[in-house]
């Protein structure tokens, strides 16, 4: 009988993962801590607890089924701190000729797993929605990808808010109704958190001497770290915060971390929920009148929308999708994205929130932390590796679309048709970050002036030979063109200035 081991890494957290359905319990499950994959970019240390700690009760979870499992903690001496290491040490240990995997994340890690001398089967990762294969069948002869037309097909794939053939309540989604203002006061306490038990107590004394200099609070630390825990903090979010999800979804405010967010993607991304289970749940409250079809339908879309088209992206372009370039942006990443002072007081809360919870919602990505690297002209393979770094449910197959294709438009448009760029209007009328700011968000050039007014037309003028003709920026380039000689040259100089401040070190 040949001698198996069964690879589960730590983003496949699932009962039901590939290579565990076609195991037996003759094989040995390799679950190993190791350095390469806590290393590879800085880690919150929130993040490197959370799967430490996850993974620690899946194994203890799966020996208690009856599995054997092969457990490799971090500080084992005898760790040989690679993936392919220690399933070269184990088979060793066990007699193993062959290795079933199911297909990891990134394409790093694929091409590790490629290269070991054992052979080494990678079953497709079937939890999510679309295999690639699907994928691929939906891009083909497309000339532009949108997501909008992948997720209407896997609302029909799914059937999930489908009358018949049509979309519940008559239109396939809702945005117009998803982008009020913060109100003064938000009626959510926030997502459910969970006092550390002696297992996540171990993994943060470990993780705290193994990470010191990390960027990132390891506590207080709250995270579910189990489908139990995972499971009862989505029904917090669906019973609590779901009917006014919708309304506020693309609100800031900055005393307020999480509004009316989920903040459960970390647990979907390692394994500990399911897409199925989540949004099942959602057009459950629907269904029971608990929640609006605009708070359940913008959920739903950014969990089979959004997400699967990220991870479809991601596999279709290949492993360079990282390094792709296309405005030639190359400055480096300013100190002010790992803590260093900022007069922006919109930068400055966004980072101190990421740098406390490893978390921010999409629109603190996309139209601070993101808009501003753009409209900067920052090197975005290095915007990339601080989004992979400080949020702890980034992993690349999701996290490099977003940042490289709609954050950043490095990838030339597949992702989006324009850029994401704003000016300090959109700041200021989605949060209250300006009220407070050092910076006037009304003030378009001169002392005070918002940083955003200025690197906004920068950027727009930088790229103009680009841009000028998409007729979703059109307008944008007639409101330049009207503007009078010297107000032009002002914005420019006065951009240039910020930017050579920038450049030097000196705060901004």
């Amino acid at each position: 009988m040949v001698k198996r081991l069964i690879l589960i890494l730590g983003d496949q957290l699932s009962p039901d993962i590939a290579a565990l359905k076609q195991a037996d319990k003759s094989d040995t499950i390799v679950m190993a801590e190791v350095w390469d994959e806590a290393s590879y970019v800085a880690h919150h240390p929130k993040k490197i607890a959370f799967l430490f700690a996850a993974m620690r009760k899946f194994a203890a979870r799966l020996r208690d089924e009856g599995w054997q499992v092969a457990y490799s903690t971090l500080d084992d001496p005898d760790n040989t701190q690679s993936i392919p290491g220690e399933l070269l040490r184990r088979a060793e240990q066990h007699g193993a000729q062959e290795v079933l995997a199911t297909e990891p994340g990134e394409w790093r890690l694929i091409g590790a797993l490629n290269d070991c001398p054992l052979k080494i089967t990678q079953l497709q990762d079937d939890r999510f929605l679309a295999s690639h294969s699907e994928f691929e069948t939906w891009a083909e002869a497309r000339k532009q990808l949108r997501m909008e037309y992948f997720y209407r097909d896997m609302r029909r794939k799914t059937g999930l808010l489908m009358e018949g053939d049509s979309p519940a309540g008559g239109q396939w989604n809702f945005d117009h109704d998803n982008r009020k203002p913060a109100p003064k006061d938000i009626a959510f306490s926030g997502p459910m958190q969970f006092t550390p038990d002696d297992v996540v107590q171990q993994v943060l004394r470990l993780v705290g001497d193994k990470f010191p200099d990390n960027f990132g609070d390891l506590e207080p630390f709250w995270f579910a770290t189990d489908t139990t825990q995972a499971r009862r903090a989505l029904t917090h979010f669906i019973t609590y915060a779901l009917p006014r999800f919708g309304d506020f979804q693309d609100a800031m405010l900055r005393d307020n971390a999480f509004l009316y967010h989920a903040v459960i993607s970390m647990y979907l991304n390692a394994g500990l929920l399911s897409w199925q289970e989540i949004c099942d749940a959602a057009q459950q409250a629907w269904r029971d009148g608990h929640a609006p079809i605009n708070a359940v339908e913008g959920f739903i879309r950014q969990i089979i929308g959004w997400r699967e088209y990220m991870r479809g992206i991601y596999f279709l372009e290949g492993p360079d999708y990282t390094r792709r370039n296309v405005l030639n942006h190359t400055r480096d990443l300013p100190g002010l994205y790992w803590g260093a002072k900022t007069d922006m007081l919109c930068l400055s809360k966004s980072v101190e929130q990421t740098k406390t919870e490893a978390y921010a919602h999409h629109i603190q990505r996309l139209m601070v932390t993101g808009n501003f690297a753009l409209l900067a002209g920052i090197d975005p393979y290095q915007v990339h590796e601080w989004y992979l770094a400080v949020y702890a449910d980034a992993y690349e197959w999701v996290e490099a679309p977003n940042v490289i294709g709609m954050s950043q438009f490095a990838d030339g448009g597949i992702v989006g048709s324009k850029p994401y760029v704003s000016s300090g209007n959109y700041i200021a009328k989605m949060s209250d970050y300006c009220k407070s700011c050092a910076y006037d968000v009304r003030k378009k050039t001169g002392q005070g002036a918002c940083p955003f007014n200025l690197l906004y037309w920068d950027f727009l003028i930088r790229h103009r030979e680009r841009f000028a003709k998409n007729p979703r920026m059109a307008q944008m380039y007639r409101t330049w063109d009207r503007m009078g000689e010297p107000r032009r040259k002002t914005v420019l100089t006065e951009a240039a200035a910020f930017l050579d401040r920038m450049d030097k070190g000196r705060p901004i």
